[in-house]
């Protein structure tokens, strides 16, 4: 009997469309019946549940009120009733400096859930920040997707051997004890739960101060990597938002599929092995927090700066909506997320602009149809991406590529982010730090008439709407989506973006008869020169042939 996915597969080749397959619907077609039938049985993980494991809660609010962040919190809640309070975080040094801050300031939780969580220089700063936090009796839980997370070493390992520090990991396809063979095996014997991953990223603090946004842990999302910057956007969240992710956060910790690392990672520690880990990590502190500017924040601590009003808080109204974790595996696995279905109403009731930041762009026909609708009744819709030059994922920039032609018939403005960024002090205002390293976008944030803000994990493509789990907050301030605005119009300016136009007839004539002919024009500007392209200018023979390859294959649904 043929598997379903592959008795599906040949039902759609039934009737009136054979006869009309093309080529690259044949190749698509073979490709998906080719992968299902190498798919082999292989036993199932029972749920976390079936392990020892404690079910744990966020720190309940009259706890929290009792803390130092909670006590210099009171009274600007109080003044501000029903509101929380919100500051951007634009540059890696500002989100690093920052997280190290809410670590220091902890007295009682500390909880951080990320898609990616890399131990690298960051991110042993941000390790050790946790540690010492654990030293000090506060209770640290970390949770981190399953994806990113196979390459675990003695030091992350060593930290979950510590009374205070819990790490668990979601949606496992394999152990770290288990061969690269038998990941792979477990790989292509259940590819749909492998493709759905946890994508949220949040760090919380005595359940009164969170932040959330686009950034992972890691080298590149903190202005520190040699060879790659993502420009990401996070925001600082004080008050009653801090207890809305952190019941987002219990729901994901406490769900059957948040493994404790102890299951996965069968590697065997000491005390003396937790010594060695805490003055490594004392020793990488000292050699590399002044450099990697981590420390210049904590000259004051945070409830001070909250007290004396110093922390640059805007009080504003806010919502929070995260996906379910069932959204990977139970009754919702393949529908719309809640945070996905949340920001598409936001961008619905748009009077007058909506400008978004999505790295991963795959609008679809459907999202294609939507932001027509918005062009149509006079609303100006802007959207900057990466370049094929730029991005790290050229899978989804030939996803993103056939769609460009219909947006900008739409009357939709694009802009593409390029990898090469200038130098100067408003460069660095976006976390452009002088680097020659390859300039990637990851922010993912959109802003709606000027006054509202939504910033979150979301990208607008299929991957963020049905598979991945995702969060996202939206901020009703004119402060705030006014500065981001301010944001959109540097990171589209012709230096850093380039300007994706339909061909005008005379360029298109221009064109006729050579073999580089396209209806699209790149326009930006370097040294003080405009230039135009009619290819996807700086992506090179290579990155051009993979987009053409991956047009091929039948991944739509998962870019």
């Amino acid at each position: 009997m043929l598997a379903p996915n592959v008795a599906n597969a040949c039902a759609r080749l039934s009737g009136s469309r054979r006869a009309r397959l093309t080529l690259r619907a044949f190749l698509r077609t073979l490709l998906g019946v080719t992968l299902v039938t190498l798919v082999a049985a292989c036993a199932t993980r029972p749920p976390a549940t079936a392990y020892p494991r404690q079910t744990t809660s966020a720190l309940p609010a009259s706890d929290a009120g009792a803390t130092a962040l909670g006590s210099a919190l009171a009274a600007p809640e109080a003044a501000h009733p029903g509101a929380s309070g919100f500051r951007l975080l634009a540059t890696g040094t500002d989100s690093l400096q920052m997280r190290v801050a809410l670590a220091r300031a902890a007295t009682k939780t500390l909880d951080m859930q990320y898609y990616i969580a890399n131990e690298d220089t960051t991110g042993k700063l941000l390790l050790g920040s946790a540690l010492y936090a654990a030293d000090r009796g506060v209770r640290v839980r970390m949770l981190v997707d399953d994806l990113n997370f196979h390459d675990i070493d003695r030091l992350m390992a060593a930290l979950n051997s510590h009374p205070n520090i819990q790490i668990r990991v979601f949606n496992p396809y394999g152990s770290t004890s288990e061969s690269m063979y038998l990941r792979t095996r477990n790989f292509f014997s259940n590819v749909d739960q492998f493709t759905r991953r946890m994508h949220n990223k949040s760090t919380i603090v005595d359940n009164e101060l969170v932040i959330v946004g686009g950034r992972n842990l890691g080298d590149e999302y903190f202005s520190a990597s040699p060879t790659l910057q993502f420009r990401d956007l996070d925001v600082l969240g004080a008050g009653p938002v801090a207890a809305s992710v952190s019941a987002s956060f219990d729901e994901y910790w406490n769900s059957s599929v948040s493994y404790p690392l102890a299951v996965l990672n069968h590697q065997q520690f000491d005390a003396h092995d937790l010594d060695n880990a805490r003055d490594d990590l004392r020793k990488h502190w000292r050699e590399t927090a002044d450099p990697y500017n981590a420390k210049p924040l904590n000259a004051t601590p945070l409830a001070q700066q909250i007290t004396r009003n110093e922390l640059g808080l805007v009080w504003a109204k806010w919502q929070f909506v995260a996906d379910s974790p069932g959204k990977i595996g139970g009754a919702e696995q393949g529908e719309l997320g809640d945070a996905m279905r949340a920001l598409l109403e936001r961008i619905r009731t748009a009077k007058s602009s909506v400008l978004v930041f999505s790295p991963y762009f795959v609008p679809h026909d459907a999202g294609v149809q939507e932001l027509s609708k918005l062009t149509a009744r006079g609303v100006h819709v802007a959207i900057l991406t990466n370049s094929l030059a730029a991005t790290d994922a050229v899978a989804v920039q030939a996803g993103y590529s056939p769609y460009r032609v219909p947006l900008l018939k739409a009357g939709v403005e694009l802009y593409e982010f390029k990898p090469i960024q200038p130098e100067g002090p408003e460069s660095r205002r976006f976390g452009i730090v002088g680097s020659r390293s390859r300039a990637s976008l990851h922010a993912k944030a959109y802003v709606i008439d000027d006054s509202t803000l939504v910033i979150g994990s979301l990208n607008l493509d299929p991957r963020s709407a049905r598979l991945n789990t995702e969060l996202a907050l939206t901020i009703e301030s004119q402060p705030i989506a006014h500065e981001v605005t301010g944001y959109f119009a540097h990171a589209t300016a012709p230096a850093i973006s380039y300007r994706v136009t339909l061909a005008t007839p005379e360029q298109l004539a221009q064109q006729r008869g050579t073999a580089t002919s396209s209806p699209l024009i790149w326009t930006d500007e370097e040294n003080g020169m405009i230039r135009t392209y009619n290819l996807d200018p700086g992506a090179g023979f290579y990155r051009n042939l993979l987009t053409g390859l991956f047009l091929l294959l039948p991944v739509d649904s998962q870019l």
